[in-house]
Order: structure tokens, then C-alpha cells, then sequence
């Protein structure tokens, strides 16, 4: 069961009480537990209301334009630095940009899931790096995660100094406590957590899997919708952030922190997560990706993939992402006399891709849920021989996708996989046969 949280009603709360929010998109919002707890007037007053701390949460420098400026201020039962000395503890499977335990080969790469553990294990214990580009150091590039885990994080908090985090769950729900309040998050539902806010993670029904994409470089905003106009693609509306809720317990946690690329932990007396107040535009956030209203042709050639980006982390060059988040939802297909799966490219970007569920239009096999694929820069691929055939044959009638949804963490930065990505055995080890029977039908 989800540890309740103390709530403006002074009811139990788990994760469901939300309001809409623009995440860092528009004006800050405030939300506050108990009534007045929120100082009026001025951020940090001389007595904050309560009894309680002012303590300032800053996602991007201070100086950062007025438009793309982060920071929260949280009003809490105690501050931050009442904790115990970190100390180093294992990495596990964990690794950053750059990836320099292997070489980076150019070939194509497919796993299947990664398998749930039979020990007992928690999100922040199940992270398991597949592959990283960039440095963090430089804050440039990203991390890719899976996360396989069987229980609810135990007396465990988390903050992570190297990026912000986004969650892509794809077997099992999710409740993640954060400094902020509660979020859930379902299969087909993402969730991202700022750099550095502190939160747990309790799995709703048992095992549990997902992605992650760790974003060491600007945080992810919303793509701008150039020619499409005012609306389409992700909608400002539809982000949903927490209610303020808080932890007043005592007793003996561990605060695990990723710094550095390192893993470290120190000992805490309290709950982390005694915020009562919250105001500003740096806070956790979902989305229902169910809600993305999906642009396409509606006459010839399918379009670039760009076309179904939720989220962007821009990069120096304009036009060119240190990330996107891209999805491949349910939709129609009415493109005449076109081949309709992605056609064959070869991409000055890199693309690592994801199934949560269903079936992917140019992999039917092969390719499946909980999964996932890296073709870097400039590395050839598109649909398998099956699909190929299976699309240059079909009637180009309306069709409908239905019950299926992919997604690309899409990056400018060649994406490096790690040792554990090359040498385990969910790599699959055949992927690049399943192109090696498209023949020549040249007939001139």
C-alpha cells in the first residue's frame, strides 16, 4: 500500500489528487497543504508561517532569462542540510556519459526486457544503464535507463545532482512521492522528476519495468509547433503536476544521491519529504501521452518522425536536440500511393527506441514490449524484410493503428552502449539478419 501523505483537507492522500500545470512552460503555480502556509508578499519573511524553513530549489543559474528560468521555493518542517555524511556505495549496473568502458560499435542493436529480479529490489536498485552519450560533466547529452524492479522503495529516498529524470513506465504502475506531492504513473504515462528534487518510487502492482531517459543538458520544454499553429502536439493543459503534501515522521532513511555519475548515500532521521508548501515552476510533472493529438498526412509519404515529438532538450545549434522524446501512438494511416512504415534512412542523429506495448508497424517481430533498439548516426535501418513486404503488397485504404505505442529518445550525440549492453544475453545477437533478405527487384 502507498505511504499516505498529509493533505490541505487534513484527508490521506496517495497520488490522484492533481490540477493542470503548465511545467515550466508558463506562469508558476503554488500549492499548499495546509491553509496559509504559504508566505504572502515575499518569498523568504523573517518567520515563515508554521514555524516552517523557506529553502530555495533552483533548477537552472540564477541568471537565466526570466522566460526560461527554473526554481521552487519549497516551505518545509526541516531544511535540506539536516542529514548525515555521504559515503560512497556500489554502482551496480549504473553507469554516465561518456561511456568509455567499450567501444562504441556502429552496428545496429536490439534487446528483449530486461527480466524482473527474483532478489528483492527497488527502483533505484533495478537501474540498469544500456547506453549513454555526451558528458555530464558538461551537462551535454543523456542516459539511457531500464529500471526492473519488485518492491516499493523501503525506508529509501533518491535525488539525482546529474540530470533530470524522465520515466517511461511499461509493465506495473508507479506512485512517486516527491518533495512536491504524490504522481502516479501508469503504462503509456510519463513522468519526469526535476534535477535534484528528492522522491521515492512504490509499485502498485508488484513487478515493475520502464525506461528512463536521464537528461544531463537543458531541461525538456515543449517543441515550439512552428507552420502547425496554436494547437496540436502536446498541450500545455494536459501536464499535470502535485498537489503539495508532506512526510512528518521520524526515524532511520537513507538518501541516496547520483553525483558525478557515482552512487552515494547518507543517513537520515526524518522523512525527506516534509514540504507543506510548494510555489514556483520547477516541480514534477505527467502526461497521459494518450492526449498528444497527433499530426500526419493526409496525402503522400510519411512523414519525418519529428512530427511526434512531445518533448525537447535543445542543444547549442538551433533545430538540433540534445534530446527529443518521441512517441509513435495510436493513429490513422491514409498517405495514397505511399510506402506507410518508416521508409530505409541513414541519420546525422541517433535514435535509441522503446515498445511499452503492442506492436511496432516496421518490426512485427522481434521488436517487443519492454524492449528496445540503438541505431546511431548515420547507421542504415528501417522496416525488417516481413514488414517491407507486407507494405509494398497492402491496399491503401484508411487504416487505423490501434493498441500500440512506441517511442525514440532521439539525440544529436552518438549514443555509446555500455559493456553490460554488448555482453548481455538479452542483446540480440541475429538483429541485423532480419534485413538480409530484402534481395534486388531491380528490373532494369
Amino acid at each position: 500500500m502507498a505511504t499516505m501523505m498529509k493533505t490541505p483537507s487534513g484527508a490521506k492522500q496517495s497520488a490522484g489528487e492533481q490540477y493542470l500545470y503548465q511545467p515550466g512552460f508558463g506562469d508558476e503555480q503554488s500549492s499548499e497543504a495546509l491553509p496559509g502556509a504559504l508566505p504572502i508578499g515575499q518569498f523568504s519573511p523573517q518567520k515563515c508561517p508554521y514555524g516552517l524553513y523557506a529553502e530555495k530549489f533552483s533548477s537552472t543559474a540564477f541568471t537565466v532569462s526570466r522566460a526560461g528560468n527554473r526554481r521552487t521555493w519549497l516551505y518545509r518542517i526541516r531544511p535540506s542540510v539536516v542529514q548525515g555524511d555521504f559515503r560512497r556505495i556500489d554502482d551496480g549496473l549504473l553507469r554516465s556519459g561518456p561511456i568509455t568502458e567499450v567501444d562504441s560499435p556502429p552496428n545496429q542493436l536490439r534487446w528483449d526486457p530486461i527480466p524482473i529480479p527474483s532478489a528483492p529490489t527497488d527502483f533505484v536498485q533495478g537501474l540498469v544503464t544500456l547506453a549513454a552519450n555526451g558528458n555530464l560533466a558538461t551537462q551535454q547529452g543523456i542516459g539511457i535507463h531500464v529500471y526492473a524492479a519488485n518492491r516499493s522503495m523501503m525506508g529509501r529516498y533518491f535525488y539525482n545532482a546529474d540530470g533530470e529524470l524522465l520515466l517511461v513506465p511499461q509493465q506495473g504502475r508507479l506512485t512517486v512521492f516527491t518533495e512536491c506531492g504524490a504522481l502516479a504513473a501508469a503504462p503509456g504515462e510519463i513522468l519526469l522528476i526535476p534535477r535534484g528534487m528528492k522522491f521515492r518510487v512504490d509499485l502498485q502492482d508488484g513487478a515493475s519495468r520502464g525506461y528512463v531517459c536521464e537528461n544531463y543538458g537543458a531541461a525538456f520544454i515543449l517543441p515550439e509547433r512552428g507552420p502547425v499553429g496554436s494547437d496540436g502536439f502536446a498541450n500545455n493543459r494536459d501536464f499535470l503536476a502535485p498537489t503539495a503534501a508532506y512526510e512528518d515522521r521520524r526515524g532511520d532513511y537513507e538518501l541516496v544521491c547520483k553525483f558525478g555519475g557515482r552512487l552515494y548515500a547518507a543517513e537520515l532521521k526524518h522523512s525527506p519529504l516534509d514540504v507543506v508548501a510548494w510555489v514556483g515552476n520547477s516541480v514534477p510533472y505527467k502526461y497521459d501521452l494518450a492526449r498528444f493529438n497527433v499530426m500526419n498526412s493526409v496525402s503522400y509519404d510519411h512523414p519525418d518522425p519529428s512530427i511526434f515529438t512531445v518533448l525537447t532538450s535543445p542543444s547549442d545549434t538551433a533545430g538540433v536536440a540534445n534530446c527529443d522524446f518521441v512517441i509513435f501512438p495510436p493513429r490513422w494511416m491514409v498517405a495514397e500511393n505511399t510506402f506507410r512504415p518508416p521508409w530505409y534512412h541513414r541519420n546525422i542523429m541517433s535514435e535509441f527506441m522503446g515498445l511499452i506495448y503492442g506492436v511496432y508497424d516496421a518490426k512485427e517481430e522481434g521488436f517487443v514490449p519492454g524492449g528496445g533498439s540503438l541505431h546511431n548516426c548515420m547507421s542504415a535501418h528501417g522496416p525488417d524484410r516481413d514488414a517491407f513486404d507486407k507494405a509494398s503488397n497492402a491496399t491503401l485504404k484508411p487504416a487505423r493503428y490501434e493498441d500500440t505505442m512506441a517511442f525514440m529518445f532521439e539525440s544529436r550525440y552518438v549514443i555509446q552502449p555500455t559493456r553490460f549492453a554488448l555482453e548481455c544475453p538479452q542483446r540480440q545477437q541475429d538483429y541485423v539478419q532480419c534485413w538480409q533478405g530484402l534481395d534486388s527487384n531491380f528490373t532494369g
